[in-house]
């Protein structure tokens, strides 16, 4: 599944495309993905001009005056913006038009992602309760300490809810923990403030330096322009399971933590 990195290079690449444009029609080739498309954003968004394009979390937010479409691209989604006569291919399940001739695709193979509608407003109930952005200033040492008083769960678990932090997926978690030097297993709240920095500190380092390279492109992402990502190539220990430690040499550990895959090394990672 595209992590926060994925999105927002998505979101980087379709802002110039998208602001300030005005929504000319939207077509739906099925009426739900994940879960069923609202009416709204076919009746609503046409004719209205397209103010920005944020990201929240996982979730690309088209907002105009009356309200903001809400996308996500599930596990193999991808959003392009192209020549309106550009023909169709399988799974292109929606097309979003503008008033320059140009428009907005969501091909979905698999159909996990989602179009939904908030009003302006209002926020949707699945952007509810989420914790602060990975990259935002109130994300820190001392707000992770404050957080994770009292938690038993493995740490790396405790940095993937996404009430405590958003977008930090189980790729993002495994790195930042090996650059950090804790392991995954250790108890969240048995974790000091100073080492919560170092987490901190990780998490802002890896995610942004992750953007600057195009995400990780696993499976089906790609990204705006086609092109794939490259950090790919440069993951210390995610998916590396037996292979030397780039530290240390020694062997990476592996076990499920959380119902996910987690790599480590037992002797970097304390």
């Amino acid at each position: 599944m595209p992590e926060l990195p994925e999105v927002e290079t998505t979101r980087r690449g379709l802002a110039p495309h998208l602001q300030g444009r005005r929504v000319h029609g939207v077509i739906l080739r099925r009426a739900d993905l994940r879960w069923p498309i609202p009416p709204e954003v076919a009746e609503l968004l046409p004719g209205q001009r397209i103010e920005d394009i944020r990201r929240r979390a996982k979730y690309l937010l088209l907002d105009t005056a009356i309200g903001s479409a809400v996308l996500h691209l599930g596990m193999s989604g991808s959003l392009r913006v192209l020549p309106g006569d550009t023909p169709l291919r399988a799974h292109d399940h929606v097309d979003i038009s503008l008033d320059n001739g140009r428009l907005l695709r969501f091909n979905d193979p698999r159909r996990f992602g989602s179009l939904l509608w908030q009003p302006a407003g209002e926020i949707h109930p699945l952007l509810q309760g989420l914790g602060p952005e990975p990259l935002d200033a109130a994300f820190d040492g001392d707000y992770l300490f404050a957080r994770s008083r009292g938690r038993s769960a493995p740490v790396k678990t405790f940095l993937m809810d996404q009430a405590v932090v958003v977008g930090v997926g189980n790729i993002y978690a495994a790195e930042s923990l090996f650059k950090a030097g804790i392991s995954p297993l250790r108890e969240a709240g048995k974790i000091s403030r100073e080492r919560y920095q170092r987490l901190a500190d990780a998490v802002k380092e890896i995610l942004g330096y992750a953007i600057t390279r195009g995400g990780t492109t696993l499976r089906d992402f790609i990204s705006p322009d086609g092109a794939p990502g490259y950090f790919e190539q440069e993951l210390l220990v995610y998916g590396r399971d037996g292979l030397p430690c780039p530290n240390c040499g020694r062997a990476l550990k592996h076990a499920t933590i959380g119902q996910r895959a987690s790599v480590w090394c037992s002797h970097c990672q304390r």
